[in-house]
């Protein structure tokens, strides 16, 4: 039973992918941890293996390596971050601006790498900053002198949310923080003149001088430079809806094509001139991975593009060695040499997209392929990727593209065989041959705007895009094998039965509170404010958080994820409390992704294509059982004379004796006048805090009203305002409330059970990762 090779049960050639994804399975398993293991128990770990290895336990050994190397990788990368005392304190930096920076309006956003700080600070080698009206416009690979104040790594932390912490992770990135205005923050060199980061700023701004005024400009950069930055928000969408955002963004499907594209087209010449010096095949090898890295390089080596360089060079070795090798073992050993170059890469959608695409695509290519001609090849391959990711792709993104076979098999042909060539080859011309690059460029731009339009037409199409909650991971133990028999040949028997395997998928839905009980939850949206209060049948949002420029607000980024997650198609009502930013700058971007059947708000003149009604005190309606009453603002004579912040729309909800007081931004005036009519009948267990804890809110009459069991603040991390305030803080502890911050605690979630039972849950405590413990 020691596991000795005689004994081996398994088929060699399927005993070393197995051991892989052993190893795979180590590293999966260390990022589903709230702490990375101590040095004692790492030390266990490490002897454990060596006598696995010793005895030949193969599989639990192989386990055991991928759970010690990516905690020794983390307790690494986690070293290198802001110790907690430099937060908020202004240091000088020196180093290399890393990328192409992000210009939005006035603001700059760019990652730095420093080369030292001041006073031989302990500061992390890579962090991500914001100038905010900055004078200068930075460019890639020039060294800089900086006055920047930083903080840790933080993000918002919300169910169905982006977890921002988790990316700054696999990115390296150990703070960000924003530039302080200074006489000594200057350009110290230009970028070196034959360094990449120059070249692709250099066709960055060719790029954007050339096709200005082309709104194609975003798509030309993404499929040269793999910047993102220029592509419209409506852009995305038909991307999105129609399943072919992965066409655009350098990935390892753009650099497959190109290696295959250069080592066909290569093997050709050399066959039409006669070359016999060297084999053809070794000559397209050389082409191919030379043109690979190019490209690569030209995406800045993203990660995604390291990827794909491990496993062309894996497959093109292979080649040039002249080994048959069967794509199984190229894909397994492509797998094992990117967790070993950096075992983060699991955390990215991409790594699963990416390796289960070429696995279905080997997997539905053997043998099922007809002679009858590429065309019908390619669809079987788009229908098969397609069915084969969608598991995935509804785990990970809560939606699926209905329409994505058909609009990939149009696609491909255009924006990979024929734009992405012409881009590249554009790319090359035009610092020899300007001319002729513009023209390239230009007939790509043509090419783009010809095929548009057939996008946007599919995107439009009402039912392409089936959106549904995120299901459990455990039923992708039964999804996968569904799709494996979904694909199987037509012959083998039982094969539709794969439809069967789909269901705990797709019945999957989250819970819902019971008859006569509600959930309240508190978002993580910053420095803002948006709650989404949900009964049995029916849901609410009041307010959706801040809009923090162009092409980023709360209402996108936080509030519909979390109702995409929690299985929310439709939206019975949405408050906006008042007309600040933090409250109401989520708003439009909501109404054109969710069905908002009613508005009600104090600022309806802000909000033209709402339909909306005014909020005023008075107004009630019940939902399953649950009592929602509006208490302010009473709409009398002098309420055109108060402050918008005392005109907030201030809600109400409860069942029974249990109740939760929404107050928006309400201050001391409009506290008094909710004392004056109501009085002892403010009394609610949760209280969502006055204006974030301003010390213009929470008086001691007010909480003395309400007497809160649970005081949640909803406040961005180390807000420029420092809220909450010390002494508001202090009224709510002295009240005998419990004190939740959002900036803290992430999304807070409270569920009135109808009995009367009260359970709070907290996000990053329910849901935190190593990365977030730090």
């Amino acid at each position: 039973m020691a596991g000795k090779s005689k004994s081996m049960p398994l088929p060699q050639r399927l005993f070393t992918p197995l051991l892989i994804l052993a190893f795979v399975a180590g590293i999966g398993l260390v990022q589903s941890f709230s702490y990375l293991p101590s040095a004692q128990l790492t030390a266990f770990i490490a002897a454990a293996l060596v006598i696995m290895v010793l005895t030949r336990v193969y599989f639990p050994a192989a386990l055991m390596a991928g759970i010690l190397w990516a905690s020794i990788f983390a307790s690494v990368r986690l070293h290198d971050a802001l110790p907690s005392e430099l937060q908020q304190q202004d240091v000088q930096v020196a180093g290399y601006i890393d990328g192409l920076p992000d210009r939005r309006d006035a603001d700059l956003r760019f990652d730095f790498n420093i080369d030292r700080a001041g006073g031989a600070i302990p500061v992390p080698g890579h962090i991500r900053l914001t100038w905010y009206r900055a004078p200068y416009d930075l460019k890639a690979g020039e060294y800089w002198r900086l006055n920047v104040r930083l903080k840790r790594p933080h993000g918002f932390a919300n169910p169905g949310g982006m977890d921002y912490e988790q990316w700054l992770f696999s990115q390296g990135i150990g703070a960000t923080g924003y530039v302080r205005e200074s006489p000594e923050n200057g350009k110290l060199e230009e970028s070196p003149a034959f360094s990449i980061q120059r070249w692709r700023q250099w066709l960055d701004d060719q790029i954007g001088m050339r096709l200005q005024h082309s709104d194609m400009r975003g798509i030309v950069k993404a499929l040269v430079l793999g910047n993102e930055q220029d592509i419209t928000q409506d852009q995305w969408t038909v991307l999105r809806r129609t399943g072919t955002a992965h066409l655009i963004a350098i990935s390892g499907s753009h650099i497959s094509l190109i290696a295959g594209f250069c080592f066909f087209w290569t093997r050709r010449l050399c066959a039409a001139i006669g070359l016999m010096r060297w084999p053809p095949s070794a000559v397209a090898v050389v082409a191919a991975v030379f043109a690979s890295v190019v490209y690569a390089g030209l995406a800045d080596f993203a990660i995604p593009t390291r990827r794909a360089l491990i496993m062309i060079a894996l497959a093109m070795g292979a080649i040039f060695l002249q080994r048959n090798t069967r794509p199984l073992q190229v894909l397994m050993l492509a797998l094992l040499l990117v967790t070993l170059h950096d075992p983060t890469a699991i955390l990215s959608a991409g790594f699963w997209l990416s390796f289960a695409a070429i696995g279905i695509i080997l997997y539905a290519a053997a043998g099922q392929l007809d002679r009858v001609g590429w065309w019908a090849d390619l669809w079987k391959i788009n229908w098969a990727t397609s069915l084969g990711l969608a598991p995935l792709t509804l785990l990970f993104f809560q939606q699926v593209s209905l329409i994505s076979p058909l609009a990939n098999l149009l696609a491909i042909p255009v924006l990979g065989v024929l734009a992405i060539p012409l881009c590249l080859v554009a790319a090359l011309l035009l610092p020899v041959v300007p001319a002729a690059g513009d023209f390239l460029l230009r007939g790509t731009e043509t090419l783009l705007h010809g095929f548009w339009p057939l996008l946007q037409w599919m995107a439009s199409l009402s039912w392409v895009q089936w959106t549904h909650s995120a299901p459990p991971w455990w039923t992708l133990l039964f999804a996968v094998p569904g799709v494996i028999l979904l694909l199987a040949p037509r012959a083998t028997p039982g094969r539709w039965l794969g439809l069967m395997l789909w269901l705990p998928a797709l019945s999957q839905v989250p819970a819902r509170p019971p008859a006569d009980g509600f959930r309240l939850t508190l978002l993580d949206v910053g420095q803002g404010l948006s709650a989404v209060v949900q009964t049995q049948a029916h849901n609410l949002v009041f307010d959706t958080g801040a809009r923090m420029g162009s092409g980023f607000d709360m209402g996108s980024a936080v509030v519909e994820p979390f109702l995409r997650d929690s299985g929310v198609a439709n939206l019975d009502t949405l408050v906006i409390s008042h007309g600040d930013n933090d409250h109401i700058g989520g708003a439009y971007s909501l109404h054109e992704r969710v069905n908002i059947r009613q508005t009600l708000t104090s600022v309806p003149e802000r909000l033209n294509g709402f339909s909306p009604l005014r909020c005023r005190a008075g107004q009630s309606w019940e939902w399953d059982g649950v009592r929602f009453d509006i208490l302010s603002p009473d709409g009398d004579a002098a309420a055109a004379a108060r402050k918008e912040n005392d005109n907030s729309c201030v809600l109400r909800v409860a069942r029974g004796n249990s109740c939760a007081l929404l107050t928006a931004d309400i201050e001391k005036e409009a506290e008094n006048r909710l004392l004056e009519i109501y009085g002892a009948g403010l009394r609610c267990r949760v209280l969502v805090v006055p204006h974030h804890g301003s010390n213009t809110s929470s008086t001691g009459a007010f909480l003395a009203a309400v007497q809160p069991e649970y005081a949640l603040i909803p406040a961005g991390f180390l807000n420029r305002f420092n809220f909450p305030r010390p002494q508001v803080m202090q009224r709510y502890q002295t009240q005998g409330a419990l004190v939740l911050n959002t900036a803290e605690e992430g999304a807070i979630r409270a569920e009135f059970a109808p009995d009367g039972g009260l359970v709070i849950d907290r996000y990053r405590t329910s849901h935190t990762r190593y990365w977030n413990a730090r």
